[in-house]
C-alpha cells in the first residue's frame, strides 16, 4: 500500500526576478516555480532600501508583478507601493491634521494608476485649508500625469519628487510636517 513520495520541491526550477527598466533592470531576488506559466502574474515585494542600498528608505514597500519569463529570468512591472504600517503610525500625531488625496489617473502612455498623497500638518487646520491642500495635491498630480510617462511618474512617486512639489506649494497654506505619496496601485496597463 505504500506509494513513492514525490518531492515537489525537487521538480521546481529557480527563476531570477529582475526589476523593470525604469528601476535599472537589476536582479531583486529569485523564486522557485514548476514552470514559467505558473510564474506569470506572481507579485513580489521588496523595500526601496533593498533596491537603493539606503537604509533610510526602509519604510517604503514596493510591489512588482511578473509579466514575462525568458529562460530562467522573469521580467516585472511596477505594481504599486505603500508606506509600512508602523512608519505611517509614527507620523500621525495628536493635535495635527492628516490630509489625504485619492486620485485615479491615466499616464501619457496609457497606464491607469491610483495614487494616494498624504500631508500631515503641525497643528489642527480648518476644513477650508484642508480643501486648499487637496486642490494643490490634485493640481500637481494632474500636471505630472499630463507631462510624464509611467516609468517617470513611478520614479517621482517613489523617490519623493512628487511629494516635494506638493510640499512646496502646500506650505503656503499652512505649516506642514510631512508630505508623501503614501500608496500607489497599478490599475490597468495599455493593451
Amino acid at each position: 500500500m505504500s506509494r513513492a513520495v514525490r518531492d515537489k520541491w525537487r521538480r521546481k526550477d529557480w527563476y531570477d526576478i529582475y526589476l523593470p527598466r525604469y528601476f535599472g533592470e537589476t536582479k531583486v531576488g529569485e523564486t522557485p516555480s514548476e514552470g514559467p506559466d505558473k510564474l506569470m502574474g506572481r507579485v513580489f515585494e521588496t523595500t526601496l532600501a533593498q533596491i537603493t542600498g539606503d537604509f533610510s528608505q526602509e519604510y517604503l514597500k514596493l510591489y512588482f508583478q511578473v509579466t514575462g519569463v525568458d529562460e530562467s529570468t522573469a521580467q516585472t512591472v511596477f505594481k504599486g507601493h505603500e508606506y509600512l504600517r508602523d512608519y505611517l503610525r509614527s507620523l500621525v500625531r495628536r493635535r495635527s491634521t492628516k490630509v489625504d488625496g485619492f486620485y485615479r489617473v491615466t499616464t501619457l502612455d496609457g497606464y491607469r494608476l491610483k495614487i494616494v498623497v498624504t500631508a500631515l500638518t503641525n497643528t489642527r487646520i480648518k476644513t477650508s485649508q484642508e480643501k486648499a491642500i487637496r486642490d494643490i495635491m490634485s493640481a500637481v498630480v494632474e500636471e505630472k500625469v499630463k507631462t510624464l510617462e509611467f516609468g517617470q511618474i513611478v520614479h517621482e512617486m517613489v523617490l519623493g519628487k512628487l511629494a516635494s512639489d506638493v510640499y512646496n506649494e502646500a506650505r503656503k497654506v499652512t505649516a506642514l510636517r510631512h508630505v508623501g505619496v503614501r500608496k500607489s496601485e497599478l490599475l490597468a496597463m495599455p493593451n
